[in-house]
């Protein structure tokens, strides 16, 4: 099957609000399920709106340990999960005290199968990392404070 028409069937999923769809054709067949293998009764599914400046400064002071830090944040455009290296034995996209250009990457989600590279939006030294190498993020989460 045309990895476009698989595309298009996700596109139709998520805009429909279907759990699941399933094509046959000839004997090819795709079956695409927004909760995987859960049952639906037991699968909530609640998108994470984008972090208020409260929550925001409540989770950099807990990503610190109780000392403050302030900064611009690069959040998670998407439900994923965060890796920090391109691989587990690479060194890490960036560390704290790093100083990042606009467009260099700082991290990857994978989400369905697919590695997401997140750029960095502005240029700045890295004050925190507030997630870790291979925790799951949810859409708007923050990510890294770069100051």
């Amino acid at each position: 099957m045309d990895i476009r028409k698989v595309k298009k069937l996700i596109e139709l999923l998520e805009q429909s609000g279907m759990a699941e769809i399933e094509i046959k054709e000839g004997e090819e067949s795709v079956k695409i399920s927004r909760y995987g293998n859960a049952p639906l009764a037991a699968t909530t599914f609640s998108p994470q709106p984008a972090l208020t400046q409260s929550q925001v400064d409540s989770t950099t002071r807990a990503a610190d340990n109780g000392s403050e830090i302030s900064g611009n944040l690069i959040s998670s455009p998407m439900v994923g999960t965060y890796y920090s290296a391109p691989s587990p034995s690479a060194k890490p996209f960036v560390t704290v005290g790093q100083h990042v250009n606009k467009g260099d990457t700082v991290g990857i989600i994978e989400a369905m199968k697919i590695m997401n590279q997140i750029e960095s939006d502005q240029s700045g030294t890295v004050v925190g990392i507030l997630v870790k190498d291979g925790e799951a993020v949810e859409f708007g989460q923050a990510l890294i404070v770069i100051q």
